[in-house]
């Protein structure tokens, strides 16, 4: 039907750049109401050249972008809303994906190097959006293992093998998860890499970077910047000081020319210079676990949220350094004469991948769909306990050598149970992450802010009151991390038509879950998760063989049954004769 030549009026709306590790969205929001009036969502493909890695192609990614764009403009004509009235636009992306570009082409020299498991998503203090695709999250790179043997080269030369060497500074620990050793890897295991870098032509970012540099000119005079919030997921980053350290740089031997300008996460980084919003300012960039947490208009201390059941974020004035496997992280700065805020920010091991886990691996269910009704069927795991720990525990173990278990079965246990049991897992190490929260800020949380995908299961939702004995808290507009993204654009300097003083904001409807179970009961289910992860631990080796591979004997269940197998043929011609005997 064409579009009517009367416009509608809605005052000024401020879009935001949702990029996510599975799809890139754009959306667009009206600043006086915050309600979301168009968007559109492109997928994106993954590719995975070796085990354990996984890729994107940084100019699919672009491309995403500038479709999703046009798309809701189109959008946006045919409800006779004029794009002319978007006066802002915000990015929010996945954080530790790491990126090199040549700033001569402007062509990326490899592809995107990302962060979490296989489409699902990660835990701040603040329930965050699901990244994307799937109802149950959606980043994709946290099972990229391939920096593991750099990693252990790092720790093994700090004083006393200390992972946390760093920590004071970085507010983080030496891990595959961040920037830093992915482009170390980058350098020094790609020749493209390492020529660029050498003849000053490359260029480091997180998709952020990527993104404005792209959409502002690229090789023409494209910004190279990032936020507070995506340098601070990097280890090169000193969150105290605001800017790159050149000690943390040596450390990882990486040059400072390469790296983008740190700006904060609401101020005019510079202009749209093609597309059907040519002009118009990019002037908000968040992570997109700190973009939820402004999004779920977490601006006072002690605050928290959960995104996707993934990340979990507790917002903190000051930084507060964990003594309990947490992360020390910056929330935001928005704006230039702004104070940065902090967050304790805990990832734990996919919540989304156990649902396609199940699905895809085991077929006990045919979508995620599904989930909700079976373990609703039972009501209880019936003493089954699955800690998935595909890839590893994160927070607050960060114990790379644990995988999964499924354990306490009966002859009774059935599907049901094992999908009940499921859905515990994430609401357990949810609670685990909070318990460490009020250990380090001394703060007791009263209630936890939730959103993403998974938060359309009413069952886990109740689940997580009756763990967590304190009620959860939903949103009735999901999309809490591209409002976010969105909501700092519009506030930046030189914008000025999103007010962030908390007389201004929207009020926001939401669902409020309160715990149905006894205390006592919630406290004896929690002992016997701990339990369980005790028992998933230090399966899993990583040292590397020879040629740098891992080797299989390096996992120690996989490498006793081999043997095993091997003395059995071994032996076998000695055991044939009686075995026949006795069969007889």
């Amino acid at each position: 039907m064409a579009a009517s030549s009367h416009r509608v009026t809605l005052g000024p709306l401020v879009a935001a750049i949702d990029q996510g590790t599975s799809s890139t969205r754009f959306l667009v929001f009206n600043s006086k109401t915050a309600e979301l009036l168009s968007h559109h969502q492109v997928e994106l493909k993954q590719s995975f050249p070796k085990e354990g890695w996984v890729e994107e192609d940084p100019k699919e990614i672009l491309q995403s972008v500038y479709e999703c764009m046009e798309r809701t403009c189109e959008k946006l004509t045919q409800l006779n809303i004029d794009i002319s009235n978007i006066k802002a636009i915000g990015v929010t992306n996945q954080r530790e994906t790491t990126l090199v570009w040549d700033k001569e082409t402007g062509e990326p020299l490899y592809n995107a190097i990302g962060n979490a498991s296989i489409s699902y998503a990660s835990f701040p203090l603040v329930l965050a959006h699901s990244r994307h695709s799937s109802p149950y999250g959606g980043s994709a790179f946290w099972l990229d293992l391939r920096t593991q043997s750099t990693v252990e080269r790092l720790i093994n030369k700090t004083p006393g093998r200390n992972k946390n060497h760093l920590k004071h500074k970085t507010g983080l620990p030496i891990s595959t998860y961040f920037s830093a050793v992915k482009l170390r890897w980058l350098m020094d295991n790609v020749d493209e890499v390492h020529q660029a870098v050498v003849s000053h032509r490359a260029m480091f970012g997180t998709v952020d970077s990527w993104l404005i540099w792209c959409l502002t000119g690229g090789k023409s005079g494209g910004v190279h910047c990032t936020d507070v919030t995506n340098a601070s997921r990097t280890m090169l980053f000193n969150i105290h000081t605001l800017d790159w350290d050149p000690e943390l740089c040596k450390y990882f031997g990486i040059p400072m020319e390469i790296l983008p300008r740190v700006r904060s996460s609401s101020e005019i980084y510079g202009l749209m210079k093609s597309g059907a919003l040519s002009g118009i300012p990019i002037s908000g960039c968040l992570g997109d676990q700190s973009a939820a947490l402004v999004g779920q208009m977490c601006f006072q201390d002690g605050q928290a949220k959960n995104t996707t059941f993934c990340t979990l974020c507790l917002l903190c004035l000051q930084p507060v350094m964990s003594d309990h496997g947490l992360l020390t992280t910056v929330a935001y700065q928005l704006g230039r004469d702004k104070p940065a805020c902090y967050a304790l920010e805990g990832s734990v091991a996919i919540a989304g991948a156990v649902v396609r886990w199940l699905r895809d691996n085991l077929g006990i269910i045919g979508s995620s769909e599904e989930l909700e009704k079976l373990a609703a069927s039972v009501g209880t795991s019936y003493g089954c306990y699955f800690v998935p720990a595909f890839s590893g525990l994160y927070a607050p173990y960060w114990e790379p050598s644990a995988r999964g278990i499924i354990c306490g079965l009966t002859q009774f246990t059935n599907k049901s149970h094992v999908a009940f049991a499921a859905l515990e897992a994430v609401c357990f190490q949810t609670r685990e992450i909070l318990d460490a929260m009020n250990q380090d800020s001394g703060i007791p949380l009263t209630q936890l802010q939730v959103d993403g995908g998974m938060t359309s299961n009413k069952l886990l939702m109740q689940l997580q009151a009756d763990i967590l004995c304190i009620p959860v808290v939903k949103p009735s507009m999901p999309e809490t991390t591209a409002l976010g993204a969105a909501m700092a654009a519009g506030a930046a300097e030189g914008v000025s038509v999103w007010s962030l003083s908390p007389e201004d904001l929207s009020a926001v409807t939401s669902e409020k879950f309160e715990p149905q179970i006894n205390p006592d009961e919630s406290e004896f289910r929690y002992a016997r998760w701990k339990r369980a992860v005790q028992k998933s631990m230090n399966w899993e080796t990583t040292e590397p063989v020879g040629n740098g591979e891992t080797s299989i004997f390096s996992s120690i269940p996989l490498g006793f049954y081999i043997m095993g197998s091997m003395l059995m043929l071994v032996g076998a011609k000695y055991l044939l004769i009686p075995i026949h005997f006795c069969v007889l």
